[in-house]
């Protein structure tokens, strides 16, 4: 199906032409006449199939219908997990919407506080964000949900295991009541705990489910070789050297120690590498990830903080350096590459440490992963160490003398009294002449 086959607003189709978009994926298709017939939608699909055009596209059509006034009470809201999601959605709703008049702020912390409050105050029809920030500037009254005819709630399951429920249950109980106001609600997975928010504060909504049992995009070629912990770099360096056209990777490890281990190794070895993990900065993050989608750097190592809502455009290779703790991690690590159609490739390392876990990612995916036993020369153990990092050494305080203190001036005036008594006043009589 052609976009130019939904009837959309002039300007909407323009954005949409803009962005490159002809033709609806199997999400796109099936929620967004639903959501443009005004029913609430809660929609399941693979990770990189279209999710957030689908919803973007649906929010543009309908604010457009209203045609309300701008204001610093939004008519809209769409409720994200992680800073770094919010950042994407706002992107593409920049490319989608540039021609639509609408205004979209994004509002999440680590950046400047009073910035933000200050666009609240200036003007907004779309509020994408994260929970937290939001209920503060919601709580000191910035803005009113009163005038919000439509909600989002992308990566709904992410919510539940970021914690975030409670903080999101606070949000929806101050909107307008659901017979108001349209939801939709898209995520990789549609969990009961889901879909149990789903029949609380929905209106009878159509569910939407593209090809639940294939948890996977095609696109992306899934490969795992068994190796022991200590051969694991040299087998991905010999990776490296044997496939050229490993241009863009991102490699996923489970702590942030382990990914600034692996970061390390990768410079000491000449490929440009940085760590993304959750306690980095929101400026350095964001200069990280432009710094990656324009290729100065070729290597990124993540924890799990980056396994969803980041969406560059040609991810050649996906390392699971360490297999991941939760087997749902998998599906969204891999989703990284092979977006939209493209192809990728996923490549695990399943260790003496985390081969464990690798059933129950089997049994989630509900097939194998094809595997091999790496071959001698898949290996390159001539590789260079990373140099640790010198600590500087404690500032060492002087061991000389100690200065001896210089005795106190007494006050001019006062005299001293023999026996140490004070004498406050006259003279010392003569002492008698013995002589």
């Amino acid at each position: 199906m052609k976009f130019s086959e939904l009837n959309l607003p002039e300007v909407v189709q323009q954005g949409v032409v803009a962005a490159g978009f002809e033709s609806l994926t199997p999400v796109q298709e099936e929620s967004i006449p639903l959501a443009l017939a005004g029913k609430d939608v809660a929609a399941q699909a693979q990770t990189g199939t279209g999710k957030t055009a689908a919803f973007l596209i649906s929010l543009f059509c309908r604010l457009l219908d209203n045609k309300n006034q701008t204001s610093n009470n939004p008519r809209a809201l769409v409720m994200a997990p992680t800073r770094e999601l919010v950042v994407q959605i706002c992107k593409d709703a920049e490319s989608l919407g540039k021609y639509t008049g609408l205004k979209v702020q994004p509002i999440f912390g680590g950046v400047d506080y009073e910035k933000q409050r200050q666009a609240l105050k200036d003007g907004v029809d779309i509020i994408v964000a994260t929970p937290g920030r939001l209920i503060d500037y919601f709580k000191q009254r910035v803005f009113s949900m009163n005038r919000v005819e439509a909600l989002v709630i992308d990566e709904a399951d992410r919510m539940f295991d970021m914690g975030f429920i409670k903080d999101l249950r606070y949000i929806l109980r101050k909107l307008p009541p659901f017979e108001k106001r349209q939801t939709m609600l898209f995520s990789a997975t549609l969990s009961a705990q889901v879909m149990e928010l789903a029949y609380e504060f929905m209106d009878l909504a159509e569910r939407v489910e593209i090809a639940p049992e294939k948890m996977t995009a095609d696109g992306i070629d899934q490969i795992l070789y068994h190796v022991s912990r200590r051969e694991k770099f040299a087998l991905l360096l010999g990776l490296m050297k044997r496939k050229p056209e490993m241009e863009r990777v991102m490699l996923f490890v489970n702590t942030k120690v382990e990914a600034e281990k692996l970061s390390a190794l990768l410079e000491a070895n000449g490929a440009s590498s940085a760590v993304l993990s959750g306690d980095i900065p929101q400026k350095k993050r964001m200069r990280i990830l432009d710094q990656f989608k324009i290729g100065s750097l070729t290597h990124l190592v993540a924890t799990d903080v980056a396994s969803r809502g980041i969406h560059i455009d040609n991810v050649t290779h996906v390392i699971n350096y360490d297999l991941p703790q939760d087997r749902e991690d998998y599906v969204h690590r891999i989703g990284r590459t092979a977006r939209a159609g493209a192809c990728g490739q996923a490549i695990s390392f399943a260790d003496e440490e985390m081969v464990y876990v690798l059933d129950e990612i089997q049994d989630y995916l509900g097939k194998k992963i094809p595997s091999e036993m790496p071959l001698d020369e898949d290996f390159c153990f001539t590789y260079k160490r990373a140099q640790p990092k010198r600590k500087r050494p404690p500032v060492e305080k002087p061991t000389g003398q100690r200065k001896r203190r210089r005795p106190r001036r007494r006050p001019k005036g006062k005299s001293v009294q023999s026996g140490g008594s004070g004498n406050t006043g006259g003279t010392r009589k003569p002492s008698p002449d013995k002589s």
